[in-house]
Order: structure tokens, then C-alpha cells, then sequence
């Protein structure tokens, strides 16, 4: 697959959804792409730990967290797992922290912002449901692009060749 721009992709795909423009580049990768996984939770991360700790074969988790900025729903450690366990990126509808250890992580990490209070561990939330927020509905399967100008959802894998 040729590099990910996300205003080529617009251009070639105009039917692509694209997120509200409200999210920040954390992560050591600043373009990613994967079919979609998602979570949802709010101020409580052991579905995301969960996840993270699973094959994640090139896919992107996708948590919708309720758009709290009132805790970190991952971290330097989570992340790392997400990296040891194959995951191409995360995109979080709430906050991370360790934002300078997660800049020299070898992942995409995108999210709404910084918070360095660690979320509750209650077990609740769902995975792999479809989740909503920043304008767009997500569901498993499809397949996300993201980079420093945005980030788009395809309903399936885009060839970006040529």
C-alpha cells in the first residue's frame, strides 16, 4: 500500500465519511490505517486493556469513551501491548496520557486530548458494536484511514495504488 493522505483519499473516494476534525495526533505513527475494531466504554478502560492484549493483525481500535476529559483511557503500557500484539492504531473518542512516551511509540494514536488521571477498571462497556461520534457512525469491518489531516472510514479497503 502506497503512503496514507487522506485528502488523496477524499479525492479518489468521495464517498469515504470523514470524522469532525477534533482529534489529536499522539502516537509514533502519524498515518495509520486497519479495518475497524471498536469499543465502548466511558471512564472505564478494561475492555480497551482487554483488547489490546488480543492479535491485532493491522487492525485499528476504535473506542468511543463517551468524549470524557475527565480521564486517560490509554497509556504508555496499553500501548505498548497494542504494539507487541500487532495493532496498526487506536482512535480515541476521550483522552490519552504518557503522550511523550506514546510520540516514540511505534503505533498511531489519535484521541481527543491529554488527561493524566488513569480511568476506573469496573469491566463495563461493549466490543464490537457499532459506535458514533465526531459526526460519523463506525462499525466493525470497515476500514479506517488516518493522518495529520484527518481521519476517513471506508466501507471497505481502499487500493490506494498508483
Amino acid at each position: 500500500m502506497s503512503a496514507i493522505v487522506t485528502p488523496d483519499i477524499c479525492d479518489a473516494y468521495p464517498e469515504v465519511q470523514v470524522l469532525d476534525p477534533v482529534f489529536v495526533n499522539f502516537g509514533g505513527h502519524e498515518a495509520f490505517c486497519g479495518p475497524v475494531r471498536t469499543v465502548k466504554c466511558f471512564e472505564d478502560n478494561s475492555l480497551v486493556k482487554e483488547a489490546v492484549a488480543e492479535p491485532g493483525d493491522g487492525a485499528v481500535l476504535v473506542v468511543d469513551a463517551g468524549g470524557s476529559h475527565r480521564c486517560a483511557m490509554l497509556g504508555d503500557m496499553l500501548a505498548e501491548q497494542a504494539v507487541d500484539n500487532g495493532w496498526s492504531g487506536v482512535v480515541l473518542y476521550g483522552c490519552v496520557r504518557d503522550v511523550d512516551v506514546l510520540a516514540e511509540t511505534d503505533l498511531g494514536v489519535q484521541a481527543l486530548g491529554s488527561h493524566p488521571r488513569r480511568s476506573d477498571k469496573r469491566g463495563e462497556g461493549q466490543r464490537d458494536v457499532a459506535v458514533t461520534f465526531a459526526g460519523v457512525t463506525l462499525t466493525p469491518g470497515q476500514w479506517l484511514y488516518a493522518d495529520n489531516n484527518g481521519i476517513v472510514v471506508a466501507e471497505e479497503r481502499l487500493d490506494l495504488e498508483g
